[in-house]
């Protein structure tokens, strides 16, 4: 006899502004394998010291050749998510990526519980995600910051960790 399924569901009400972002890192050279697992550990060590805000992170593994792996992080809220992103590790991590990808392509995808998305792709060999089916459009101007793309007013509490120049 075939065994009953256990559904369950979760109440998001705690959540009303609940964001979720995929990560991924791809290696597209040789020199991109050693860059893609010197951040694992940097990755680790700043998920371990619970910046505020993030309520959930998953490791994923994309595919073994090429080497692309990911992640999937949970916030409470995007002011929460864009004030880690423009602190450090993660400021230097961007501009030193920035300056030179290591070999690496790098993506991250946005979902709003609220509504709405954003995404961004650099340095891919082959596409991945929204980038396989929606139109690709330079990261300029109003492309340029999450904040824009994804069309939440206001402006961020701190400054970026690049700028377009």
């Amino acid at each position: 006899m075939p065994a009953k399924v256990n559904r369950v569901t979760v109440d998001l009400t705690p959540y009303p502004d609940l964001v979720v972002i995929y990560l991924g890192m791809r290696a597209n050279s040789l020199r991109g394998l050693k860059t893609v697992f010197q951040f694992g550990p940097r990755i680790s060590a700043a998920v371990a010291s619970k910046p505020d805000g993030l309520l959930l992170h998953e490791n994923l593994l994309m595919s073994l050749f090429p080497l692309h792996v990911g992640m999937r992080q949970y916030w409470r809220d995007f002011e929460s998510l864009e004030s880690w992103a423009r602190s450090m590790p993660h400021q230097k991590w961007w501009q030193d990526f920035v300056r030179d990808s290591g070999g690496t392509g790098f993506w991250h995808e946005t979902y709003f519980r609220k509504g709405g998305m954003e995404a961004i792709y650099d340095d891919l060999a082959k596409p991945v995600g929204l980038m396989q089916f929606a139109p690709n459009t330079p990261a300029h101007g109003a492309m340029f910051s999450a904040r824009k793309r994804a069309g939440i007013a206001g402006e961020a509490r701190v400054a970026p960790p690049v700028n377009e120049d």
